[in-house]
């Protein structure tokens, strides 16, 4: 059976499907369309990140596909819909880089709400901006509002409450009576008192229909004055200008944005801030949590095909 590996993964996890199975592994083929799609004409699994747009004309150049696997977690780069229908596997690795995406946000808020850490280029000119860098703010009891509180919420809220803050989520799918609340420790509240409270606003939210521009003016004038956002999610969900200009005006202290609506983004509306970080989404992506990541999905792709071809010989 015939593997495809467009994007970049763990070697030791490539080494071990090489040793059960035909794997063609270019991290670069992601880049080079046709080459993909010459590539998956035979292939039985694709094993992807989120660049590779898994959508209808790559599926019908891959009649024998019969697994995705997922070096992540988010799916909007695939069609899921058009996976059932075809009943390809679609094999996420749910749960492997959420330390590395919690321990992002708890950084990054550090970062912003201290607010000295951008002044080194000054220091090693010979300046000394004591004075201006002496109001950043502790970590130690502020409010951390989690808009989605699944796995990689629920430990990013364990780690902040061991700094010494309190907790609150915004999560319309969970009951404000479920266990999940009283085990963490965290308070349930509504959209707009998470706003009005949170002094760190992370997002742990899918790009939806109903979550697309979630964070657009109108919400990002809600937030706390002084909050800092995080956004490690996706793109699309918050507007990025808007967000700039809130930052530009002062009314928000920092924000640190992992993910763009495009990327790499394009474009003059992310202009260069002392309090906004820019990273390449790469939150979930440590050398540690892509060895965990890649394993599961080396592990969980072996098994799709594995029961497939115990299946076609009975």
């Amino acid at each position: 059976m015939k593997i495809i590996i467009s994007e970049f993964m763990d070697e030791a996890a490539v080494d071990q499907l090489r040793a059960r199975f035909d794997v063609t592994y270019d991290a670069g083929l992601v880049d080079r369309p046709d080459d993909l799609l010459a590539a998956v004409a035979h292939a039985d699994a694709l094993i992807v990140r989120n660049r590779t747009q898994v959508n209808q004309a790559l599926l019908a150049g891959a009649p024998q596909l019969k697994a995705v696997g997922r070096l992540g977690v988010g799916l909007d780069n695939i069609d899921v819909a058009a996976c059932e229908q075809r009943n390809i596997q679609v094999l996420p690795a749910t749960g492997a880089n959420a330390l590395a995406v919690a321990e992002y946000v708890i950084v990054s808020a550090m970062l912003l709400l201290r607010g000295v850490f951008a002044a080194s280029p000054d220091i090693a000119r010979g300046e000394w901006p004591r004075a201006r860098l002496s109001d950043g703010r502790e970590t130690g009891g502020k409010v951390l509002g989690l808009i989605g509180f699944g796995g990689i919420g629920q430990l990013a809220a364990s780690l902040a409450r061991n700094l010494g803050m309190s907790v609150c989520a915004y999560d319309p799918a969970i009951k404000d009576d479920a266990a999940i609340w009283q085990e963490t420790g965290v308070r349930p509240v509504s959209l707009d008192q998470l706003l009005e409270q949170a002094d760190v606003v992370s997002l742990h939210i899918p790009l939806l229909d109903s979550t697309r521009g979630l964070f657009d003016a109108a919400r990002i004038a809600k937030m706390k004055p002084g909050a800092v956002l995080v956004n490690t999610s996706r793109g699309g969900i918050v507007d990025e200008a808007a967000l700039v200009s809130a930052l530009q005006e002062g009314r928000l202290g920092g924000a640190a944005l992992d993910v763009f609506e495009q990327e790499p983004p394009t474009g003059q509306h992310l202009a260069h801030l002392p309090n906004l970080i820019l990273t390449p989404h790469v939150a979930g992506v440590t050398a540690e949590s892509n060895q965990r990541v890649s394993q599961l999905i080396a592990d969980r792709v072996s098994k799709c095909l594995s029961a497939d071809a115990a299946a076609t010989a009975r």
